[in-house]
């Protein structure tokens, strides 16, 4: 068997064929060495591209990374704290900050003492869970001029997005008066609806199942997980060369947007995300979440590596194909067949591309399935360095 090269295999760096064994994983790219008197907390590959997608310098980048750790920490401390009356946190990119509201004015020294500062709110995050589960419950009757709804931390109210070329539409005025009696409901506009981001069979990429090409997320231990729109239960995986992979073995679309699938036939896993050549391939070290305004990076198969910031977390996709709940939300852009691919945050596995609007050539805006809940129900377990 030849040799495999980086640019053929794309996300297939996530599982080896053969040769990889006795050639070893070498580095996409030369990169630059971080500091000396600073630890940096990932690769120097991956501060490479945050300066590139942020406008930062490296020592700029290194202290960003180490300030997004260090929230990471404080916020489940702060969240502690707080109790009841936690409205929802988030990371400040200028300050270098995490920011938690509170409703409670009498738990706001205990939450400075863990290090974040501190912003009264109005309402819980429990209480706007609990009406964007009011909205949720809409969702079967959500029409396509709603693309999605999500708890915002920090106007403390729950946002539905709707296409503004739309707006006006009877049913989008309906949905929207509908959802403002479940409680704290602010109304946003979009440029247009989201959609999934699997495409049709291109050669040299990382995974078809049928003519669907889609992007493989992280490998755990049997198989990796992707995009559950990308393929049912039992559907059969080809590789990039169309060698045979495995199998779904767990499918759900819409609702959640999750699989996995099992690897065998002389692949294997690896706990790495591909660079693509932009950064070096990325070790996957654990499954930390980040915070809202913290970087983040995507892998996938036709846009290769690309970053931007956390927006949202719990939020509603409305899909054509139906409602995606639990969702977070990104500025990081994606084409089709990025469906499935890797969300990252430093060393930290954060989840798998389901969809979005927009394209990476003017912007746009990506939902991601979180890790963890892939995880706890198939009951997997990550692959980590």
């Amino acid at each position: 068997m030849r040799r495999i090269t980086v640019v053929r295999t794309g996300l297939s760096a996530l599982l080896l064929v053969g040769t990889w064994v006795t050639a070893g994983i070498a580095p996409a790219a030369a990169t630059p060495s971080t500091p000396s008197d600073v630890k940096a907390p990932a690769s120097a590959g991956m501060l490479t591209a945050m300066q590139k997608d942020f406008g930062l310098t490296e020592s700029q980048a290194v202290a960003r990374l180490a300030a997004e750790k260090t929230a990471t920490a404080v916020e489940t401390k702060a969240k502690r704290a707080a109790g009841a009356s936690y409205g929802g946190s988030w990371f400040n990119a200028d300050s270098g900050t995490l920011t938690v509201a509170v409703t409670d004015a009498a738990k706001a020294d205990a939450i400075r003492a863990t290090g974040a500062t501190v912003r009264l709110v109005e309402h819980s995050e429990r209480q706007l869970d609990a009406a964007k589960d009011r909205i949720d419950a809409l969702a079967d009757d959500a029409p396509a001029g709603v693309s999605s709804w999500r708890v915002d931390t920090k106007t403390n109210q729950v946002v539905v997005d709707v296409v503004a070329s739309r707006k006006n539409d009877n049913d989008v005025r309906a949905f929207v008066a509908e959802a403002r009696e479940a409680g704290p409901v602010t109304v946003a506009e979009t440029a247009e609806a989201p959609s999934t981001f699997a495409a049709g069979t291109v050669g040299g990429d990382p995974y078809y199942t049928g003519n669907v090409r889609c992007s493989i997320g992280f490998s755990v231990h049997g198989g990796f997980v992707t995009a559950g729109h990308c393929g049912s239960t039992g559907a059969q995986v080809r590789g990039w060369d169309n060698s045979y992979i495995g199998n779904f073995q767990g499918s759900t679309f819409p609702g959640n947007d999750y699989a996995w699938v099992n690897v065998g036939s002389g692949w294997w896993t690896v706990p790495v995300v591909l660079g693509w050549g932009t950064v070096s391939d990325q070790l996957v070290r654990g499954s930390n979440e980040a915070a809202i305004g913290a970087s983040i990076c995507r892998s996938g198969s036709t846009t290769h590596w690309r970053c931007g910031s956390v927006q949202a977390k719990n939020v509603t996709v409305n899909y054509s194909q139906g409602a995606v709940y639990s969702m977070t939300q990104t500025s990081v852009c994606a084409e089709g067949g990025d469906s499935g691919g890797s969300y990252i945050s430093g060393d930290q596995a954060q989840g798998v591309t389901s969809g979005g609007s927009g394209n990476c050539t003017s912007g746009g805006t990506t939902f991601f399935q979180p890790l963890k809940p892939i995880l706890n129900r198939y009951g997997l377990t990550l692959h980590t360095a």
